[in-house]
């Protein structure tokens, strides 16, 4: 970029978000939350990165399933492989599984990212370990949609969290058993359907199965609305 072109992208404001966006945005801020989870939709997500450090990787592929009335809809779901504007590592490939060759016609983020947010539509975001999704998804909706999705969102990870201090008691130690909170070793603990790992919608399906299990578990604890469930996992730092 010359001069110009800098000075000019400086002082130039930027143009309004995208329509996906404003209605994104306009669906957060005026969402009830003190609702019980019966009312709402859910949209449970995950993605495949070439790495964790959202300033040099990418998201290559994406995956999400509905849940409606606290029921999964398994007909309902979102998946995309994301062709990578960088070369793949091997490193990266031997976790996600997916190669260059299986990555080369997919569609840029730039087509897959509209069609990702019109599928959530007007559904709360669930996850494991969901805000780092979001970070390379808002990365993505910053740079190419004006705008940023803000629609809130249920981490399964502090989820389970808040499950095991209320059986445990409040000085149980989270941080010492890390590894039990990974979605696999979740999975078998809850004795949920099991899927294979590293692939974005096998992952979603096991997270939204985490999820259901884990709004049961609090429910009992008195857990009602969606604003109870957001308050739940607050109080952790995310162990990753």
């Amino acid at each position: 970029m010359n001069l110009a072109a800098a000075l000019r992208a400086l002082f130039t404001k930027p143009g309004p978000p995208h329509p996906l966006i404003a209605a994104n945005n306009a669906f957060a801020a005026a969402l009830d939350r003190d609702l019980p989870l019966e009312r709402y939709d859910f949209v449970v997500i995950d993605t495949e990165l070439t790495g964790l450090d959202p300033k040099k990787d990418e998201i290559v592929a994406i995956g999400a399933v509905r849940i409606r009335e606290m029921r999964l809809h398994c007909g309902e779901s979102f998946y995309s492989l994301v062709r990578p504007i960088k070369k793949l590592h091997s490193d990266s490939t031997l976790i996600h599984r997916l190669t260059p060759e299986q990555l080369k016609d997919a569609r840029g983020i730039d087509e897959v990212l509209p069609r990702f947010i019109e599928f959530c539509g007007e559904a709360v975001i669930v996850g494991h370990y969901v805000g780092l999704d979001l970070g390379f998804l808002n990365k993505a909706a910053l740079a190419l949609l004006g705008g940023a999705v803000t629609t809130p969102s249920l981490d399964t990870l502090r989820l389970a969290m808040a499950h095991q201090e209320s059986v445990n008691g409040p000085y149980y130690d989270h941080y010492q058993n890390q590894a039990a909170y990974n979605l696999t070793a979740l999975a078998k603990t809850y004795r949920l359907p099991r899927f294979p790992e590293h692939n974005a919608l096998n992952d979603a399906f096991e997270a939204a199965y985490l999820f259901l299990c884990l709004a049961q578990k609090l429910k009992k604890g008195g857990a009602v609305t969606l604003r109870d469930f957001l308050k739940a996992g607050r109080k952790w730092k995310i162990i990753y």
